[in-house]
């Protein structure tokens, strides 16, 4: 392999990088409401938070968040990953690459 194209590499990343953004977001948007209505029941004490509020809502917003933040830095890291591959092609010569 001697090229590879960056915009189609910069979109798998991106595409990729939303994806792990999706999971980051369930993650942290419903592990927060968990923590928060244990908090409100009184099953746990901790001082970090009052329990269910406006915080919590806006935790949710993470669901939408965290994958576009996510899909625009993978698709960053994708045009830039994919032009030191070029670049190390370029120098060291071509890649071989067997799938099996």
């Amino acid at each position: 392999m001697k090229h590879i194209g960056i915009l189609a590499f910069a979109k798998f990343q991106g595409f990729f990088g939303g994806l792990i953004g999706v999971a980051a977001g369930v993650f942290y948007s419903v592990g927060g409401f968990i923590i928060d209505s244990l908090v409100s029941l009184g099953w746990i004490d901790t001082p970090s938070t009052p329990g269910l509020s406006t915080g919590t809502i806006l935790a949710f917003l993470a669901l939408f968040g965290m994958p576009i933040i996510f899909a625009f830095f993978g698709f960053i890291l994708g045009i830039a990953g994919a032009i030191l591959f070029n670049i190390a092609t370029r120098i060291f010569g071509k890649i071989n690459i067997d799938f099996k």
